[in-house]
């Protein structure tokens, strides 16, 4: 057993034991660290177990959220350079509209990963300011309140014991999830993750084959259809993004077809993966319609994740990736999982917690599991797999769970409202219900609709035809006779940066009234949320503003759907 202290209880090693050094876990352990034990009055002692020591902040962090916006803002620049910078006059070296700008990936890659390891060790060091131990290694449940640790052998400790068990008063478990393959010819042999893509991608492929229909294959697909790839997007059913609101996952739709995406729908996924028989190393795919895509340098599967619990029952196997990630499944092909889960090792029957039959862990809306020392949080927990939510669920959990504060005894993350982007091309921003939730959950006779399409006064300049302009969607909806704000929906420039503050007016209970009654911000593309027109009473109905107001180019037109 590790040693304990006078601040630890006097029959555990430590007050709390964190498994996952993700967003969740990370925000769980330093939250806990800054509280103090009620029954000492000494700091509590926390350990934090962490699988790979060059993986701190887990997926977000490693291959999730950091390094994409990282690319996105690569590919973002290629676009400004591609097509919008000669409208406005810039020329680079005589470059005509359609030459390429040349894009030394190499040095890409290198600036991110550089990044990204610096925020491992600015994690690490912020593990260790706070006083938390740190052990890199595989967990497993021996029970309720003892975790195995086999250790991470490295030169300094080959020879030694690498199994290691603690024990604590309370236990979180934060160990994510991880990308998933379906079954498949040749998937597993042929195809990468989006893990791989940050990790194993040296080179920007001619021709890429993108699996999936959420978050990562959209923004994957934008992504290397900016920087120059050939892409092919292969979705089950009729689109990507379903579960979004229509308008924006329609618009989207069409954008990515406008920039030269190739979409292949109704396809029910891959069949076959296999290596070109002429070339060895190009691969051909096959889809279950029947179609084949010839010459893919990579095949990226974004056709799911699964939660990482394999390997907290003793004796289990599996990895502990520590995800959270905003991933497929959230608004994706859910379908595509078709997972058929190992009960031996998933089970947790070693300390009794529940799974659902995904093995996700069951939670209740405080993170508690159905052992009363046991708590689990972020993606492990199949809920709203995003990378703030696992934050604010792990230092609620922390301030509930140590806090001396009566106010606290309750304390949870809110799991409705949460404001969300999909850093697609262009973005989507999003917060609330959709126009066919509202209608299911309030009728379409108590449901009103406002919508707004207009160009954005960055491509008023451009030489084209207006109906030819990249357009920005927008959509409110309201209940009730009061017009109480659902749902706001953005697909446009800007949409990413906008959406945080509507967020929070939702939060606050914002009517449409509220919006109104904000004076606008002009000229940005925001100012349209608060200056929608207030006809169209009827139910289900469409206000537009017919005016060179908001973020709008003078004279273009804003167009009702």
């Amino acid at each position: 057993m590790a040693s304990s202290s006078s601040s630890s209880t006097s029959t555990f090693d430590y007050d709390l034991i964190v498994i996952g050094g993700g967003s969740g876990g990370i925000a769980c352990a330093k939250r806990a660290a800054t509280l103090h034990s009620s029954s000492t009055h000494h700091p509590l002692k926390v350990l934090l177990i962490e699988r790979n020591p060059h993986r701190l902040g887990g997926t977000c962090v490693n291959v999730g959220c950091v390094p994409k916006k990282v690319m996105w803002c690569a590919a973002h620049i290629a676009d400004i350079l591609r097509h919008d910078a000669h409208q406005y006059g810039f020329e680079i070296d005589g470059m005509k509209k359609t030459e390429k700008v040349t894009l030394n990936f190499a040095k890409l890659k290198k600036a991110r990963d550089d990044y990204v390891a610096r925020l491992n060790t600015i994690y690490a060091n912020g593990l260790q300011s706070a006083g938390i131990e740190c052990v890199y290694g595989t967990a497993s449940f021996v029970d309720a309140h003892t975790i195995q640790v086999v250790e991470e052998v490295t030169m300094s400790t080959a020879g030694t014991d690498a199994t290691k068990l603690y024990s604590a008063d309370k236990i979180v478990i934060a160990t994510g999830g991880r990308p998933h393959f379906p079954p498949g010819i040749g998937i597993s042999e042929h195809c990468i993750s989006s893990d791989g893509f940050f990790e194993l991608l040296e080179e920007l492929p001619s021709v890429a084959v993108i699996v999936g229909a959420g978050y990562i294959a959209v923004e994957l697909a934008g992504v290397l259809n900016s920087l120059g790839s050939e892409v092919h997007l292969v979705v089950r059913k009729e689109k990507a993004l379903r579960e979004f609101d229509p308008m924006v996952s329609n618009g989207l739709d069409m954008e990515m077809i406008k920039a030269g995406i190739i979409i292949h729908r109704h396809t029910n996924g891959v069949a076959k993966v296999e290596l070109d028989q002429y070339d060895g190393k190009k691969k051909n795919v096959t889809l279950h319609n029947g179609e084949v895509i010839y010459g893919a340098e990579i095949v990226l599967m974004a056709a799911g994740r699964v939660p990482n619990t394999e390997q907290l029952c003793s004796g289990g196997s599996g990895n502990n990736n520590n995800t959270n990630d905003d991933d497929d499944d959230n608004g994706g092909d859910c379908a595509d999982c078709q997972w058929t889960p190992n009960t031996e090792k998933l089970h947790l029957e070693c300390c009794g917690v529940a799974v659902t039959s995904n093995k996700y862990i069951r939670v209740d809306e405080y993170q508690n599991t159905n052992v009363s020392n046991i708590f689990a949080l972020g993606d492990v927990c199949g809920q709203v797999e995003l990378t703030p939510m696992a934050i604010a669920a792990g230092r609620r959990l922390a301030d509930r769970l140590f806090s001396n504060k009566v106010e606290n005894q309750f304390m949870k993350a809110s799991y409705e409202l949460v404001p969300t982007v999909v850093f697609s091309h262009p973005t989507i921003g999003t917060c609330g219900l959709t126009e066919p939730q509202a209608i299911q959950k309030y009728g379409i006779d108590n449901i009103k609709i406002y919508t707004s399409t207009f160009t954005n006064l960055h491509y008023g300049i451009f030489d084209m035809k207006p109906e030819d302009k990249p357009k920005t969607l927008m959509k409110i909806v309201c209940a009730g006779i009061d017009e109480k704000v659902l749902g706001i929906h953005v697909l446009g420039m800007g949409a990413d940066e906008m959406m945080q503050g509507f967020g929070v007016a939702m939060k606050m209970g914002a009517t449409k009234a509220d919006l109104d009654s904000c004076v606008a911000i002009h000229p940005t593309a925001a100012e349209e949320l608060v200056t929608m027109g207030t006809w169209g009473t009827s139910p289900q109905s469409t206000g537009a503003k017919v005016s060179p107001l908001g973020g709008a180019a003078p004279g273009e037109p804003r167009l009702s759907n």
